[in-house]
């Protein structure tokens, strides 16, 4: 029998350097059982068999992988530590063997050759099938989407608008958004007390508002300001899930969407939105689309 597996991922225990400050960061003892199955700690793991090779480059790399996942240049890929180890299904600190021996594991279930290395390569199969999970890539590939009729529109209460703002979404969207909050609420004390993270700061968006300010703030197109965006289904919204000190919570600066990724909000997310019906779009921490009825 093979030894015992300890998690590092949510636990500040270093292995041969001191802790990554997402992990630390992210983890406190004074969370109850249920609140750490929330947000993924499992303290009775080891984390030690695996490929040591492959531990070694996936420690340099989480902060100095070269490349551009969503068309734009980045360094390092901790920004999606928890998707990717969501997605492997590891508890594990990245630059423990374990995690390369679960990263393996996915590469070779996916037809890749199981380095257990996280590379361009790797990311790209993840983004695709991350992509996959979005109804609207694929409604939008064949044609924009029409928006829906905003009269059939459900008004969001005004206790859950960050900042006051009048929104709209689609009823069923609106009530399975209401009850993920609820539910994270419940589940993870950091998240109850602050009043502020899970609270909507937009929601649907018409084609006509979004042409408005595209020809006024004169960004329209791609990552920075979508021609079609998912907003015009009345199905996608966006959360505050915190922001980095001086920038707006979805500003897209490697700070700001860093800082959201460390946070207990977007973790419990990643761990329990698809409960709900919700996927995310990973270059924005902040964006999430309910997969709950057609576009």
């Amino acid at each position: 029998m093979g030894k015992p597996r300890r998690s590092f991922w949510f636990h500040g225990r270093a292995i041969a350097t001191a802790p990554l400050a997402v992990f630390a960061l992210a983890w406190t003892p004074a969370l109850s059982p249920s609140a750490r199955a929330a947000v993924g700690w499992a303290g009775a793991e080891v984390c030690e068999a695996g490929p040591s090779g492959a531990a070694e480059l996936n420690a340099a790399g989480i902060r100095s992988l070269a490349f551009a996942p969503f068309g734009r240049p980045e360094i390092g890929w901790e920004i999606y530590l928890p998707l990717i180890a969501h997605e492997i299904g590891t508890r594990c600190d990245p630059r423990t063997p374990a995690f390369a021996a679960d990263l393996a594991a996915w590469q070779s279930a996916h037809g890749m050759a199981p380095g257990g290395v996280v590379d361009a390569a790797t990311f790209a199969a993840m983004r695709t099938a991350w992509q996959a999970r979005r109804p609207f890539v694929d409604a939008s590939h064949r044609a924009c989407p029409a928006p829906p009729a905003e009269t059939r529109l459900a008004m969001v209460p005004a206790g859950l608008s960050y900042g006051g703002k009048v929104m709209q979404l689609r009823a069923g969207a609106l009530a399975a958004y209401e009850a993920m909050r609820s539910a994270a609420r419940a589940e993870d004390p950091r998240i109850a007390a602050d009043g502020r993270l899970m609270m909507l700061f937009s929601a649907y968006r018409s084609p006509q508002f979004d042409a408005a300010r595209c020809a006024r703030e004169g960004n329209c197109q791609g990552i920075v300001r979508a021609s079609c965006s998912a907003h015009r289904t009345g199905l996608a919204m966006d959360l505050y899930l915190g922001a980095a000190p001086g920038l707006a919570p979805d500003s897209s600066a490697d700070a700001n969407r860093l800082f959201i990724s460390r946070g207990p909000a977007y973790r419990w997310m990643v761990l329990n939105a698809s409960r709900f019906g919700f996927v995310n779009y990973p270059f924005e921490p902040w964006h999430w689309e309910w997969t709950g009825e057609p576009i």
